[in-house]
C-alpha cells in the first residue's frame, strides 16, 4: 500500500490548531500549507509525493492510513512538530 499525502508542519500546538479550525471552515490547504509550514514542503503546498510503509515517522503513518483520500487529519504530534495532513491519493 502507498498513499500520497500533503502536511503543515508547525512547532506548536496552538499554531496548528489555528491552522486547522482555517482548514475546516474552508481554507485552501495548500495556501495555508505555503503560509505557515515549516517544513521544505511548504513550497510545493506541502506535498510530500508518493510513499509506502516505514517511510514516514510510526505517528505520521498511523494517521495517514486512517484517512481517505481528500480528508484532513485532526492534529498529529511528532518529533518533528505538529502536523496537518492531507491525504490526496492511496493506491495498492
Amino acid at each position: 500500500m502507498e498513499w500520497q499525502a500533503s502536511h503543515i508542519l508547525v512547532k506548536d500546538r496552538g499554531t496548528a490548531d489555528d491552522i486547522l479550525r482555517k482548514v475546516k471552515q474552508g481554507g485552501q490547504f495548500e495556501s495555508l500549507a505555503r503560509e505557515f509550514s515549516t517544513c521544505p514542503s511548504k513550497s510545493s503546498g506541502g506535498d510530500l509525493g508518493w510513499f509506502g510503509e516505514g517511510k514516514m515517522v510510526p505517528a505520521f503513518e498511523s494517521a495517514v492510513k486512517r484517512l481517505s483520500p481528500g480528508s484532513v487529519s485532526d492534529v498529529v504530534q511528532t518529533q518533528f512538530g505538529y502536523h496537518i495532513i492531507k491525504c490526496t491519493g492511496r493506491r495498492d
